[in-house]
């Protein structure tokens, strides 16, 4: 290999590796930005109401966008396995960047929960799309640190997200001012910068729009995935059927339904079962058919079932890690907010969100390269531990916002946050070239619809009362959120289903 050559390898790795990092950077503020808009959001569209009911469609709000990111990492890792990761990274990248734009223009509670759903749609496809252009362009040497960024990218950008709230919070005056300057009236005036002006920063959200020009441009694609086409494996993926994902999409929607509005327990929890099977059997048709069409053997079962077993199960261990982000983790902000009484002298949601993202930068580079170093399935289960402790002691150990709360929300974050260095190290590992976009995209984004209905179950458990067992618990905050904590024992128990990876190359 000549020196031209390597240095053009080289630029190809920075590249695509800085389009990658820039792109989970912004679903990372893309994903923080409702933990802390959220409450003076519904406030905003639902005037007078209880805070239950705030905490209600918080909860549907935020299942129905990791719905939407489930949904989105199917869709666009199939997109990503058919056409290219780089022009299916772009699309994903403008459509999560558009909608959560819309978001700053909802004027109803379920405007919002639509144009969060459709933004995850990019925000979910953009995460699997990114892990396997920069595993398969990046040697097997520098996976687990590569795996290390990816997962800190994304929590620098919940640390941008809340500095940015923090800093709009301290202009509004100023913005109204210059907005009154330029001649915009004051009824438009008081409806952008109402309510700790969350529209504004929605509506920021457009920013990561200009990114789809620079990967475009400089990008280069996957040069497995450009073999994997010459050797005419992609034209196996056949439009007709995403129909599987369109059925499948009725699965997470019968479950919001199902807890989000009052219906008996025995309804709710066979309904859940019905609907998790009709998604999983929806979003793992594409994957299947293809399998199926490339398989060689007279009995393509042979073929196909190894890899659908791998994704049921790598689902299972993302859906524990998403299930204590999104059930637990993700609450403080709010928690914070309400300890404070929101008030935007404290800024208290910020600066928690901003503690728990700077947390979780350190967490997962470490996560990733203790797994490289302890192996795949020991560091799994530190991570739970770690996690399920952290979690526990910063719900229980707090009552009132201050240092303490500060100094715990930063550990939380750092435990909790860990799998996210870990998974992209783990997933690329069990999945082959041809089916690794939508494999891992499958796999990793199944996980939100399991923490879809976490986050339903949290916002139940902020009742006053909450009867269990034939007991009566005092609700709210503390409560639901060490409840949620409690999947971290399921996986402990489920990583040891998983094979060891450590010192294995990619699969071709």
């Amino acid at each position: 290999m000549g020196e031209h050559e390597s240095a053009s390898i080289s630029r190809a790795q920075w590249t695509a590796l800085t389009a990658a990092l820039l792109g989970w950077m912004f679903d990372g503020a893309e994903m923080g930005v409702f933990s802390m808009v959220g409450r003076p959001a519904l406030i905003d569209l639902m005037p007078g109401v209880e805070e239950s009911l705030i905490s209600l469609w918080f909860g549907v709000i935020t299942a129905a966008f990791l719905v939407g990111a489930a949904t989105g990492g199917v869709l666009f890792g199939w997109l990503g396995d058919r056409i290219g990761r780089v022009r299916a990274m772009t699309l994903s990248v403008l459509m999560y960047a558009l909608f959560t734009g819309l978001c700053g223009l909802s004027v109803a509670a379920w405007q919002m929960g639509v144009l969060r759903f459709l933004a995850a749609l990019g925000m979910g496809g953009e995460w699997s799309l990114g892990v396997a252009l920069v595993m398969e362009v990046w040697p097997n040497r520098s996976r687990a640190f590569m795996a290390g960024l990816i997962g800190a990218a994304a929590n620098v950008g919940y640390l941008l997200v809340g500095a940015i709230g923090l800093g709009l919070a301290g202009v509004l005056q100023e913005i109204a001012t210059f907005l009154a300057a330029i001649g915009v009236g004051p009824e438009w005036i008081d409806w952008l910068t109402h309510n700790q002006g969350w529209r504004i920063l929605m509506i920021l959200g457009t920013t990561p729009a200009l990114l789809t020009f620079f990967i475009r441009l400089f990008v280069p694609e996957s040069e497995r995935w450009l073999h994997e086409r010459q050797r005419g494996v992609v034209s196996a993926w056949l439009t007709r059927d995403l129909v599987g994902v369109l059925v499948g999409g009725a699965g997470p929607a019968l479950i919001i339904y199902l807890w989000a509005w009052p219906h008996g327990i025995t309804v709710r929890l066979v309904g859940s079962v019905i609907g998790l099977a009709i998604v999983t059997a929806g979003y793992t048709y594409p994957v299947v058919r293809f399998l199926q069409r490339r398989s060689t053997e007279p009995a393509p079962a042979s073929s196909w079932l190894p890899t659908y077993r791998r994704m049921l199960l790598a689902a299972g261990l993302s859906g524990v890690a998403l299930l204590g982000t999104w059930g637990a983790t993700q609450w403080a902000p709010t928690w914070a907010d309400k300890l404070t009484n929101g008030d935007p002298a404290v800024g208290a949601k910020y600066y928690v969100q901003m503690l728990t993202a700077g947390g979780a930068v350190v967490g997962t580079i470490l996560a990733a390269l203790t797994g490289d170093w302890l192996g795949r399935r020991r560091t799994y289960c530190l991570l739970c531990i770690l996690s399920l402790v952290s979690l526990l002691v910063f719900y229980q150990g707090n009552r009132t916002y201050g240092p303490f709360f500060l100094l715990t929300a930063f550990v939380m974050g750092g435990c909790t946050a860990t799998f996210y260095g870990w998974l992209p190290l783990y997933l690329p590992e069990l999945f082959r070239t041809s089916v690794r976009a939508t494999g891992q995209g499958f796999s990793f984004n199944f996980g939100r619809i399991i923490a879809a209905i976490g986050a339903l179950q949290t916002g139940n458990l902020f009742r006053p009362e909450v009867h269990l067992f034939g007991r009566t618990f005092e609700g709210g905050y503390p409560f639901a959120c060490s409840v949620m904590s409690s999947i971290y024992l399921v996986g402990l128990v489920l990583i040891w289903w998983a094979p060891e990876t450590k010192g294995n190359p990619l699969p071709e």
